[in-house]
C-alpha cells in the first residue's frame, strides 16, 4: 500500500506504507527505550539524564530528512556509483585500523574522528558492499555459475573488506559479510558446489581466527553455559535474561526496569531489547518483532516484483542486511548466540547505523516506487 504526492515539476514521491509505517513506529518507539534505558547512565557520566535523548532525537530528525532524500534519488545512479562507493568505504577501514584517525572503544578501534564528526565506517562499508553485490550480480547474469567470473570477484571483495574489518579487529562484522555475501550468491543463482566448497575450506581458518583471541574464545564457551562465569564473562547474558523474565507478559512499566541501572552493558544500544523485554514485557517484544517481519515481508515483496535485476538484488541485499542485524542482535540478547555488540536497526541508540538503514529503506523505497511507474 502506498500514497503519492504530486509536485508541479517533480516525479510523484510514492510513500510505501509497509515500509514507512514500521520504520517510523520504531524509530518514535526507539528514541523513548533510549531515553528509559540510559537516562541513569548519562546523569552518572554527563551529569543529564538527558544527553542520549537529545543525540538520539537530532539522529532520527536528520534520519527522516536522509529516508525522504534517498526516496527521491533513482535507484539506478548506484550502478554508476558502485565503484566510487566501494573504494570510499575501504578507505575508511585503512584510516580507522592504520592511522591515528581510528578511535578505540573497549579494546577494539572501529570508530572515525574527522573533527568533531565520529562514525563507524563499517556501517558504510555493509552498504556498499550489497550495492556491489546487486551491481555486479546483475551484470554477470548466467555467468555466476562460473567459478571465475561469478563467484571469484565477490569472493576477493569479500576478502579486502575481511582484512580490513580484521585489523580492527571486527571478527563480528566478518561474519555478518560473509554471511551476506553468501546469501546474495546464493539467491542469484551461484552453484552450491562453489559456495559449499570455499565454506567448508574457510571453516578452519575461521576456527583459527577465533581461537587466536582468547576473549572470542571465552565468549564462545561461555555461550553454551554463561552460569559458569556469571560474575565476568556470562554477566551480560544472565541479566539480559533476567530482564527477559522479570518483564513477564506486559513487563514492569516503561521506566521502571531495573536491569538497566548498571548491570546490562550499553543498555542503550547492545542490549535495548533487554530493555525492551523487561518494561513492556512480551507484548512490547511481540510489537517490535511484529514491526520488524512486515518491514521485511515488504521489503521481500519489492524485491521479487521489480522486474530490473539490479533493483531486485539490491532490494533483497537491503531486506537481508537488515534482517540478520534483527535477528543477532535480539539472538544476542536471549542468549541464543554468542555476544556481538551490535545495535539493533532503528531502535538502538546510534548515529551511524540509524543513518545508514533510513538511507537504505530511501533507497528501498525507491525501488518499489519506481518499478510502480515503469
Amino acid at each position: 500500500m502506498s500514497t503519492a504526492i504530486k509536485r508541479k515539476g517533480v516525479q510523484p514521491l510514492v510513500y510505501d506504507l509497509g515500509l514507512l509505517f514500521p520504520v517510523l513506529m520504531l524509530v518514535g518507539m526507539g528514541i523513548v527505550m533510549v531515553y528509559s534505558a540510559s537516562g541513569a547512565m548519562a546523569l552518572k557520566k554527563f551529569g543529564s539524564d538527558y544527553f542520549f535523548l537529545k543525540k538520539q532525537a537530532v539522529f532520527s530528525l536528520i534520519g527522516i530528512v536522509v529516508l525522504v532524500g534517498f526516496s527521491y534519488i533513482p535507484y539506478r545512479i548506484y550502478r554508476v556509483l558502485v565503484y566510487p562507493l566501494l573504494a570510499i568505504s575501504m578507505a575508511m577501514l585503512v584510516a580507522v585500523a592504520f592511522t591515528g584517525w581510528g578511535v578505540s572503544v573497549n579494546n577494539s578501534t572501529r570508530w572515525l574522528q574527522l573533527g568533531a564528526l565520529r562514525f563507524q565506517p563499517s556501517e558504510v562499508a555493509r552498504l556498499a558492499l550489497v550495492i556491489y553485490l546487486a551491481y555486479s550480480m546483475s551484470k554477470k547474469g548466467e555467468l555466476l555459475r562460473d567459478f571465475s567470473v561469478g563467484f571469484m570477484p565477490h569472493f576477493l571483495v569479500l576478502g579486502v573488506f575481511a582484512a580490513l574489518l580484521l585489523a580492527q579487529p571486527d571478527f563480528g562484522s566478518v561474519v555478518i559479510f560473509s554471511a551476506l555475501t553468501w546469501i546474495m550468491l546464493f539467491v542469484g543463482g551461484c552453484r552450491l558446489t562453489h559456495l559449499f566448497s570455499v565454506f567448508l575450506l574457510l571453516v578452519p581458518v575461521g576456527v583459527w581466527v577465533m581461537t587466536q583471541a582468547d576473549y572470542r574464545l571465552k565468549r564462545l564457551l561461555i555461550f553454551l553455559d554463561p552460569w559458569k562465569d556469571p560474575t565476568d564473562a556470562g554477566w551480560q547474558t544472565i541479566h539480559s535474561l533476567m530482564a527477559f523474565g522479570t518483564g513477564g507478559l506486559t513487563g514492569v512499566g516503561l521506566g521502571k526496569g531495573y536491569q538497566k541501572l548498571f548491570y546490562l552493558p550499553e543498555p542503550h544500544t547492545d542490549y535495548i531489547f533487554s530493555v525492551v523485554g523487561e518494561e513492556l514485557g512480551l507484548v512490547g517484544v511481540m510489537a517490535v518483532i511484529l514491526l520488524y517481519t512486515v518491514m521485511l515481508m515488504r521489503g521481500i515483496r519489492i524485491a521479487r516484483n521489480t522486474r530490473d535485476p539490479f533493483g531486485a538484488f539490491l532490494a533483497m541485499g537491503i531486506t537481508v542486511t537488515i534482517g540478520m542485524q534483527v535477528c543477532i542482535n535480539m539472538g544476542v540478547a536471549m542468549g541464543l548466540l554468542p555476544t556481538k555488540g551490535l545495535t539493533l536497526p532503528f531502535l538502538s541508540y546510534g548515529g551511524t547505523s540509524l543513518l545508514i538503514n533510513m538511507a537504505a529503506m530511501g533507497i528501498m523505497m525507491n525501488i518499489g516506487a519506481r518499478d510502480a511507474r515503469d
